[in-house]
């Protein structure tokens, strides 16, 4: 095929975005990890499925960054996963270390790719992947708002007995308990759910959906989350292999917009074949606009712990 996405670990929620992408019959596939015999396994177990759902698409499975050369698209999957009782914040020092070995890779034979990081704490680690890529702003994408505004419009969907489609919503901010729902821009078929929905019923289904990765944890006891941040995953690339102009919310690099600057944030953008092809600035509340900048404030402290523990370990 003529398009090339490389996703960067073979867990689950790796393995999941491998073959939900190949099901979309738009490009060619690596899948890379550490452990030997696991990306290959997976692959060849995936590509069994082609004759059955008639996809073209090949899937290669390596533990050798060469193989992934010239990709257009890189997904970084690789991390650590959370374990009951364990915050995102929690996996900072293990991950960041990941994060800057496979980027320093990724750098090495895919110069021009669009860079989509998924490890958690998602906010710290694309800040880190881009200062150990020195890629511009627009090839560098947090995977956070698709997933936490698809929890969020579940949820929803569930307490109005209404179609899931149907529900039109989004989070911003931070990957984490600051992210922020706003419930003034979602609707059901058109209709604000402000209608629909006393404010306390809101406000609980807003306070669930920023525990909803771990809410999934506890449930599993020994991983985390990945269909829904599998397929979350594929609709952001699609849009960027298909130029779709998609509406979505991920995380990027502000400079300015909403008043922050200086750290990716979850925020609605429009993604293309350049990747972040325009910022999207919503008329918020001063309310909103508070604790979209609060959330900001986390990543920032984030990102300061991380810089310390990194400098007392060299």
């Amino acid at each position: 095929m003529e398009k090339k996405v490389t996703i960067v670990g073979a867990g689950h929620v790796g393995a999941t975005a491998a073959i939900t992408l190949a099901l979309k019959d738009i490009a060619d596939i690596v899948l890379i990890d550490i452990v030997e015999g696991t990306p290959q396994g997976k692959a060849l177990d995936m590509m069994q499925m082609a004759p059955i759902c008639n996809f073209n698409s090949k899937i290669t499975g390596t533990n050798d960054y060469k193989d992934t050369a010239n990709s257009d698209v890189v997904v970084v999957t690789a991390g650590l996963p959370r374990k009951p009782g364990m915050s995102r914040d929690d996996l900072l020092s293990v991950n960041a270390k990941i994060t800057e070995s496979v980027t320093n890779e990724i750098v090495k034979y895919s110069p021009n790719c669009i860079l989509i990081v998924v490890t958690n704490p998602l906010d710290v680690m694309v800040n880190l992947a881009m200062e150990f890529s020195g890629f511009p702003k627009n090839r560098l994408i947090g995977m956070a708002g698709v997933l936490d505004s698809a929890r969020y419009r579940t949820f929803l969907a569930e307490e109005l007995d209404a179609s899931p489609g149907d529900v039109q919503g989004m989070v911003l901010g931070i990957h984490g308990d600051k992210m922020l729902p706003i419930p003034r821009f979602t609707t059901v078929n058109g209709i604000p759910i402000t209608e629909l929905l006393p404010k306390e019923k809101i406000d609980e289904i807003g306070e669930r959906t920023k525990v909803g990765g771990g809410e999934i944890v506890k449930l599993l006891k020994t991983g985390s989350a990945y269909y829904a941040p599998g397929i979350s995953i594929t609709v952001m690339v699609e849009a960027i292999l298909k130029d779709l102009k998609k509406k979505l919310p991920c995380a990027v690099y502000l400079e300015g917009e909403y008043g922050i600057s200086g750290v990716f944030l979850g925020v609605p953008v429009i993604l293309g074949k350049n990747g972040v092809e325009k910022i999207i600035e919503l008329n918020l509340t001063e309310e909103e606009l508070e604790a979209l900048k609060d959330s900001a404030a986390s990543v920032k402290d984030n990102m300061d712990a991380m810089h310390k523990i990194n400098m007392s370990e060299r």
